[in-house]
């Protein structure tokens, strides 16, 4: 069994993909789609354990895969990271800047320290990334960027920390589209919204009756999202068919945005069904018993 991704066999064949955050969620599973679709994907991340599962999961599946250990805040164990990855493999044809993270807190409650981490995870790291495979390679041989945003439309409460970086990375990225696009490469970003993935995992407890009973209440789509319905949108941006988009954003929310309360009761869903090519994909723990999951 393996991905069963939409796109053509073999396109993106002979390319090497950097994907950062790639051991666990949507990294990973991005990581295996282009894997399947050929590329030699080179996945990038803090912990050896969760890569060396990810790499044996894409080799055991036929895939071509390198890892790396890496914290994208360090300028320096970035550029030693690039420059290892172009000795072995010669090329960076795209990246996907999908580490980061977040926690719910109420804005008053955020200390300096902890914004400033999220800001680094989230923004600073993601610059530091685009900045040294733009420098390195891609202003001299083109290529194109993917970079992970979120949900932050008309305001992000409970993750304020988290929406100033992403909402950074969407303005920076929209900077680099122009600035960049003399040397051939694209930049463009993906805003996921609820996604049934392994992150949700990682929030605390006191977060997990929201995340069970309210968060789809306010989707017109009624649902969480895959995993695999994400990759596809950053495989999509990275493809010979979006040689014409850069500075743009996909958003995969479920039209979430869209929803004003007050205005229009949401109703039960007919007629659409989740996407989930992943054939290694899992349920959340915290999503296994709930109503509303892909």
């Amino acid at each position: 069994m393996s991905y069963d991704s939409i796109y053509q066999p073999g396109l993106f064949r002979g390319q090497v993909v950097i994907v950062t955050g790639g051991g666990s969620g949507i990294g990973r599973c991005t990581a295996h789609e282009l894997a399947q679709l050929g590329a030699h994907v080179a996945i990038v991340g803090r912990s050896e354990e969760k890569l060396r599962r990810v790499r044996d999961e894409i080799e055991n599946d036929g895939g071509s895969v390198s890892t790396y250990v890496s914290d994208i805040r360090d300028e320096e164990t970035v550029a030693q990271t690039i420059d290892t990855i172009l000795a072995e493999h010669g090329r960076i044809d795209g990246l996907v800047n999908n580490a980061g993270g977040q926690y719910r807190a109420e804005l008053k409650t955020i200390k300096t320290r902890g914004f400033e981490a999220v800001v680094r995870s989230n923004l600073t790291g993601g610059f530091i990334v685009m900045r040294e495979v733009y420098n390195r390679w891609m202003a001299d041989n083109g290529g194109a960027i993917v970079n992970m945003i979120a949900d932050i439309w008309h305001g992000w409460p409970g993750f304020s920390h988290s929406a100033a970086s992403r909402g950074g990375m969407l303005t920076l990225s929209e900077c680099a589209a122009t600035e960049w696009a003399e040397s051939g490469v694209r930049v463009n970003t993906v805003a996921p919204g609820s996604i049934a993935s392994s992150g949700l995992d990682t929030y605390d407890d006191k977060d997990t009756s929201f995340i069970q009973n309210e968060v789809v209440t306010g989707i017109p789509l009624q649902r969480f999202g895959t995993e695999s319905e994400v990759s596809a949108a950053i495989v999509f941006l990275l493809s010979p068919a979006a040689s014409f988009i850069t500075g743009s954003c996909i958003r995969i929310d479920g039209g979430a945005p869209n929803a004003r309360r007050g205005w229009w009761d949401l109703q039960p869903v007919r007629n659409n069904q989740a996407y989930n090519g992943f054939h290694r994909a899992a349920l959340p723990s915290i999503l296994s018993e709930v109503a509303g999951k892909p």
